[in-house]
Formats: structure tokens, sequence, C-alpha cells
């Protein structure tokens, strides 16, 4: 049993000089619970190579964060991260997608990335996704034509938490909106920024960064404990 993370390698906003990519706790949160039950990762991003680090998530006071931030084997992974084309997908039961802002840019139209889900997901697997990571789901077709998300349960950023983030102007789309237009069935937490996941079938979602580690507790049993 593997699991796959994949990652944004999208550093750059259209016109703030802040350095966007991988939201980091969404990361270490989810990685953590699964290095408790001894469940190999691999890392994953859309062009291989090194991860970025949104500067606004680079908080090393959360315990988990430094612990990883200073794991050897957890940082040459994220500076060696595969590219998809190296990804053999039966060798995973549940892919993860991380967010960051980054991700807007570098998941949504991504047909290698969008391969992954399907072939994951049509063999049984599990597809996961956290806050902006989300955006990875918006436009997967199924090998039948269906949409991946249409009149599915599931959750991402919200249009509030964006706004409260301060980054509207540069992000290029509302995913809450997108994922309501995508025929789902968007769910949130009544509370910003609040721990919140959703699931449906073999898709979990979770809504912000405060959600990862939910988001690895719920795969797990739903691989495991079932």
């Amino acid at each position: 049993m593997k699991v796959l993370i994949i990652c944004t390698n999208h550093a750059s906003y259209p016109t703030k000089p802040t350095k966007t990519g991988l939201w980091l706790s969404e990361l270490t949160h989810f990685y953590d619970v699964m290095v408790k039950r001894r469940i190999l990762m691999d890392f994953a991003s859309p062009e291989g190579g090194n991860i970025p680090i949104d500067e606004r998530s680079f908080d090393l006071k959360d315990e988990c964060n430094a612990r990883y931030w200073h794991d050897k084997d957890f940082r040459d992974k994220l500076q060696n991260s595969l590219r998809p084309e190296q990804v053999h997908t039966s060798d995973y039961r549940l892919v993860y997608f991380t967010g960051g802002h980054g991700a807007m840019w570098d998941f949504t139209e991504n047909a290698a990335l969008q391969a992954i889900i399907r072939s994951v997901y049509e063999h049984n697997g599990m597809i996961a996704a956290v806050s902006h990571g989300v955006c990875a789901l918006l436009n997967v077709k199924l090998s039948d034509g269906t949409e991946l998300i249409r009149d599915k349960y599931l959750t991402g950023i919200s249009n509030m938490e964006e706004t409260l983030m301060s980054f509207v102007s540069e992000v290029p789309f509302y995913l809450e909106d997108k994922l309501k237009e995508g025929g789902a069935h968007y769910t949130k937490s009544m509370i910003p920024f609040m721990e919140f996941i959703e699931m449906d079938e073999r898709l979990i979602t979770g809504q912000n960064p405060s959600s990862a580690k939910k988001i690895a507790s719920k795969a797990l049993e739903e691989l495991f404990e079932k």
C-alpha cells in the first residue's frame, strides 16, 4: 500500500511579489498521520523536481512543520518529486492533492494529473484533496465521459476564505464557484478556516489547511478499517 502526494511547482503571482507554492501544513499534517501508520509515500508534481513553499505558510512554530522541515528524507522528497510520467498508478491506492495558491495555475488544466486521477479512481483507489488542491478535480473526465465531480458532495477553499486571505486580485478563479459550476454539491463549515471534510464514496476533500490531518485519518479508516 503506497500513497502518492501531489504538490504544485508554481511559485509566482501575477502581480504580487510574495511567493506562493505548497501550503506547508497541508503536506506535513497529512504526512505525519501516514508516517505514524508506516505508510510509504511518494511525492510528485506537474513538472517534477523541487516543490516551492508558499512564504505565508512557512510556520516553524507549528511543531509538525518544524519536525519535517528538519528531516532530511522529507526535504529530499520535496526537492526531487516525481514527474507525472514517472508515476505508475497501479502502485497507489490513494492520491492526495495538497494546496497553496500555486495549484490553481498548474493543477486545473493538467491532463497528466487528470490521467492519474482517472486511473487510480477507476481501479477502486481513493482520491483526496485539500483547500486549493481540490482544483485538480475540476476538469477530470472518467473513461465513460462523465465528469468526476458532477453530483458529488465535496468541499474546498470557500469564497469567504479566499476573500479573507486578501489575494483575490491575484487568483484566476474562485474554487467554490468553479466546483458548483461543474455540478458538484459544495459544502463548507459555517466558520471560515475551521477543520471540515466531505466524503463521497472514494473522494475525500478538505476545505482548508486545518483539514489535512482529518483527511489522512479518514482515508486510513476507509482503506484499512472497513
